[in-house]
């Protein structure tokens, strides 16, 4: 074999190898490999979270052993509201399903517009879990847009809606806005971590309460791809963390109107 042979060779090898290397790093970060499957007898209380994207759900179809919990999307942003979250939000208490209803928090708009807009469509009575916000990059304002103190903006939102609701705002996020913005921050709120690759573990040495573990998961009643999360406790735990409804079932309509 030649120089140019071998030469040839090391190219066809690097090039497998970086291509390889790409389509594995994209499959495992993108969620198309699945590297989570958390046991139930570890994590025995498991959960969804939807929003629009998910469509139609028929949750009386829906498993209640292996979905105990729904977290559905209501706002995002000053104005918007989630197109399916009433009928998401009427049709999964219906069905006997602890609900919990959260908010994409836009870094371009002002925390206490955004939380009267989740105070104005989510219905005080109705809620079983903590209020939610969702902090994250993905689909958010472009950085020369953002807020100059994030961190005021978003403590002004959870400020207003703990005092409305008398909860603690539980915080949805992701490793990378963790490390950046929320280290050593808002130390009494609970965690709710995305981290589709293993067992959450934040960089503060603060415990998680809800872990989203992929991005790929497949429940009878959604047509879609759908969000799975795991529960940190015991059910007695997850009981305790429930909130009883004031309102009855016949009653939830009128409320999500």
């Amino acid at each position: 074999m030649n120089k140019k042979h071998i030469l040839y060779s090391i190219l066809a090898i690097l090039f497998i190898t970086t291509a390889i290397s790409g389509a594995l790093y994209i499959g495992f970060t993108k969620g198309y490999i699945r590297m989570n499957y958390p046991s139930t007898n570890t994590y025995p209380v498991q959960g969804i979270d939807v929003s629009h994207h998910q469509q139609k759900i028929d949750w009386a179809k829906i498993d209640k052993q292996a979905v105990q919990f729904a977290f559905i999307k209501a706002t995002e942003g000053g104005n918007h509201k989630d197109s399916m979250f009433q009928e998401n939000w009427r049709e999964a208490i219906h069905n006997n399903i602890p609900v919990a209803a959260y908010h994409f928090f836009t870094f371009c708009k002002d925390g206490e517009e955004q939380a009267r807009n989740y105070i104005h469509y989510v219905p005080k009575d109705s809620i079983d879990l903590p209020p939610i916000i969702d902090l994250e990059y993905g689909g958010n304002c472009a950085i020369e847009n953002r807020k100059e103190d994030l961190i005021a903006e978003i403590g002004k939102y959870m400020e207003i809606i703990e005092d409305h609701y008398q909860r603690k705002v539980l915080i949805y996020t992701t490793n990378e806005f963790y490390r950046n913005y929320l280290v050593n921050q808002f130390p009494d709120n609970p965690i709710w971590m995305r981290d589709i690759l293993s067992v959450p573990k934040l960089p503060d040495g603060k415990d998680w309460l809800f872990w989203q573990f992929t991005n790929r998961g497949e429940i009878d009643g959604i047509n879609t791809l759908v969000d799975l999360n795991a529960f940190n406790g015991s059910r007695e735990e997850f009981e305790r963390l429930l909130v009883k409804r004031i309102s009855q079932k016949e009653n939830i309509e009128d409320t999500t109107r």
